[in-house]
């Protein structure tokens, strides 16, 4: 774990001091989970589910938040047998899929989503004519229901063709009153007004909540980076942690961060430091 300056170290030990009233805030891809070619083979750390359940054990709140379809990442991650064993104890696991527009919880059990955004079925119908104009037609394309993401890691020249989808894509969504959200090879349209940002915010809004941890990897988080940042602001206890892997994208975030480690392994190793000191406290 490295700190980015001594203020993170000095925000991290009150962080410890208020872990029973902390929300930890985690994303899934690079962060839980191993960034791999295919999105549909990104199975969580096998250390994960342990290490999660320990850590409800000494926090308010674990929350993850994805742009995946939240059913989605409940199968990829376990998440279901996750949330059974933090019941035992009496604890929630929360997770909200496409960027918080899915709600689902370990006591509820049932995914709680809004219709898929006017104009998406649209934009799919231009999709195809494109991804050939930004010489990318072989770009897998993700339809999660409430949102289409474009893939370009699998293609031989990824950043490039990145590169030349994004303003492509971006003016069609435009066009349709659709969000644009890049990440790391990817490109996701989806509804606007909903993003990492407005999570951090609905879960601080509880009353009890006086602190709040962020840990991600990509531009995808920056907005609950910068929530987190304007919690700060006000006066919690906040910790903004960077799960690196040496790429262009994650550079926003370890600008921000208060601590920066490598990749899921490094966030495990975070997440159990973070249980050992709030149990210790």
């Amino acid at each position: 774990m490295e700190f980015s300056s001594p203020d993170g170290e000095r925000r991290y030990a009150a962080l410890v001091r208020s872990a029973g009233a902390t929300v930890v805030g985690l994303d899934f891809d690079g962060t839980l989970s191993p960034i791999v070619d295919d999105p549909e083979a990104a199975g969580i750390h096998p250390a994960a589910p342990g290490v999660l359940v320990a850590l409800a054990e000494q926090v308010h709140a674990v929350a993850v938040v994805t742009g995946r379809p939240a059913r989605q990442v409940l199968a990829l991650g376990g998440l279901d047998e996750v949330g059974d064993a933090m019941g035992e104890a009496g604890h929630e696991l929360l997770v909200f899929g496409q960027y918080g527009n899915e709600r689902w919880t370990s006591f509820d059990r049932r995914v709680v989503s809004p219709r898929p955004p006017a104009g998406l079925s649209s934009f799919l119908s231009e999709l195809p004519g494109l991804l050939r104009r930004g010489e990318a037609a072989e770009a897998y394309v993700e339809d999660k229901g409430l949102a289409v993401a474009v893939h370009t890691r699998r293609l031989p020249d990824p950043a490039g063709a990145f590169e030349r989808l994004l303003p492509l894509l971006s003016a069609a969504a435009d066009a349709h009153d659709l969000a644009v959200e890049p990440g790391r090879n990817v490109v996701e349209v989806r509804a606007p007004g909903m993003h990492k940002g407005a999570v951090v915010q609905r879960l601080a809004a509880d009353p009890e909540v006086r602190g709040f941890v962020f840990v991600g990897d990509d531009l995808g988080d920056r907005e609950a980076f910068e929530a987190v940042a304007e919690l700060r602001a006000g006066g919690a206890d906040t910790l903004l942690v960077c799960a690196d892997h040496d790429e262009d994208e994650g550079s926003a975030l370890r600008d921000l961060a208060d601590v920066v480690v490598a990749g899921p392994d490094g966030v495990l190793d975070f997440l159990r430091t973070l249980t050992a000191d709030a149990a210790r406290k």
